[in-house]
């Protein structure tokens, strides 16, 4: 009789080497590890560049055995198998205090030294939310994890193709001093995907830095770059246009309501953007600036815009009366639309109508998320617009506010109206509509 604690004699013996890299590809580092202790095969199989490509280190902000753990496991897996990584992502949860913080800077410190020393294939880096104007960062660990990130970009910079640098809350020179890293070498930069939305510190006047300006003018090959309203100028346009115009494709622009937004921004300079990029499609997120005066100044008829968000975040203010943007603003991307997000607590101003009629003049918005005082009739006038083919929606996701705490009336309403277009929403639609008192 075969022995099946043996897996020589089992059938796990015959496995072919590239099944059995793909079921260690479902398992988790522990599991390999031990795995890997079976036999010979199956400790080749661990080392297998294939299951290393791709990496996730997370960092907990809270000090606990298991957490303590993390910091001595990541140092240890980027010697192991740091030379195969092609996509490395670094998460920092919640730092508590500032020993975790500098625990994280003398990790990180080692991790980035010995990568940049043993790698040669990373394409794609992400830290994102380290938030580094935080008290929990002293200025002299703050200093040196920049220093040491700094020093990383500069080696892998002509490998990168993606940094994501979300939410580092950096000065403007240390930002750019950052940036700058990626054309180290070459004094120009190929890489093709940037995102440093909220990287630099708020309040700060990012589009009158002519160091920035120096800085973006590096880049000669952008195909997405996500970034603040406040980096936005004329001259920042004309450097994308020329040297990143032939690739560009993707600008997504966020505009919060502590950065600053008014300065002056040419329609001509967009419509050059435009032309000389036909592929560009640009995606605004705004975070409380709602009132129409601020909007307009931003949403010129020139910009090719795909996507638009408007959101609230719970706030409210009287003078952010959604109305004349429904009506006078939006309607100019009627063209161009796809998706438009509105989470607006927006004082009991009843939209419906306003809102139907934006939806049904544009022509190709095919997501609708809305957060905001409606009626239960909307959604049946959407629906049945919708199935007469007046829209081409296909995403519907609706929290219908109330001032009221009780909502089983309109509940029951949305239940009935739901079993009138039951085979458009179940064969057609991404459909969830709820109602939420806002008392």
């Amino acid at each position: 009789m075969e022995d099946d604690s043996d897996p020589e004699q089992s059938c796990w013996a015959g496995l072919p080497d590239v099944c059995l890299r793909h079921v260690f590809h479902w398992l988790d580092d522990r599991d390999r590890s031990r795995a890997a202790l079976v036999c010979k095969k199956w400790s080749r199989a661990m080392y297998s560049g294939s299951l290393w490509r791709t990496r996730t280190i997370t960092f907990n902000g809270r000090p606990s055995r298991a957490h303590t753990f993390e910091f001595e496991t990541a140092l240890w897996y980027v010697k192991k198998f740091g030379k195969y990584l092609e996509h490395l992502e670094i998460k920092l949860l919640n730092p508590y205090n500032a020993v975790l913080t500098r625990k994280f800077q003398v990790t990180m410190r080692g991790l980035l030294s010995h990568l940049g020393k043993c790698n040669s294939r990373l394409v794609s880096l992400s830290i994102q939310h380290l938030e580094l104007d935080r008290v929990v960062w002293k200025s002299m660990v703050r200093a040196q994890f920049i220093k040491n990130l700094g020093t990383f970009l500069k080696r892998m910079g002509k490998h990168l193709d993606y940094l994501n640098l979300k939410g580092a809350r950096v000065t403007l020179e240390e930002g750019c001093e950052l940036l700058n890293s990626l054309s180290y070498l070459r004094n120009r930069s190929f890489i093709s995907e940037v995102n440093i939305e909220d990287f630099f510190s708020l309040h700060l006047p990012i589009y009158s830095s002519t160091l920035f300006h120096q800085v973006v003018s590096k880049f000669q090959s952008l195909v997405i770059l996500t970034f603040n309203y406040n980096c936005i100028s004329d001259e920042l346009l004309d450097i994308l246009c020329k040297h990143s115009a032939h690739s560009l494709c993707t600008l997504n622009i966020k505009c919060h309501i502590h950065d600053p937004h008014g300065q002056v921004v040419w329609g001509m300079s967009w419509t050059n953007l435009a032309r000389r990029a036909p592929q560009l499609n640009v995606n605004f997120f705004f975070e409380r600036v709602m009132k129409h005066d601020h909007l307009a100044r931003i949403l010129l008829v020139e910009i090719p815009v795909r996507s638009i968000s408007l959101r609230s975040c719970y706030f409210s203010d009287p003078d952010w009366t959604m109305r004349p943007t429904l009506i006078n603003l939006l309607p100019a991307y009627r063209h161009v639309l796809q998706k438009l997000t509105l989470e607006v607590n927006n004082d009991h101003e009843l939209l419906d109508d306003e809102l139907l009629q934006l939806i049904l003049s544009c022509k190709r918005l095919f997501f609708l998320k809305v957060w905001a005082f409606l009626s239960v009739t909307f959604m049946e006038k959407l629906l049945q617009n919708r199935l007469e083919k007046k829209c081409i929606l296909s995403t519907i996701k609706v929290r219908i506010y109330t001032a009221r705490q009780e909502t089983s009336e309109e509940d029951r309403l949305l239940r009935d109206i739901y079993k009138k277009f039951k085979y458009l929403i179940d064969s057609e639609l991404n459909y969830f509509v709820i109602t939420y008192p806002m008392i």
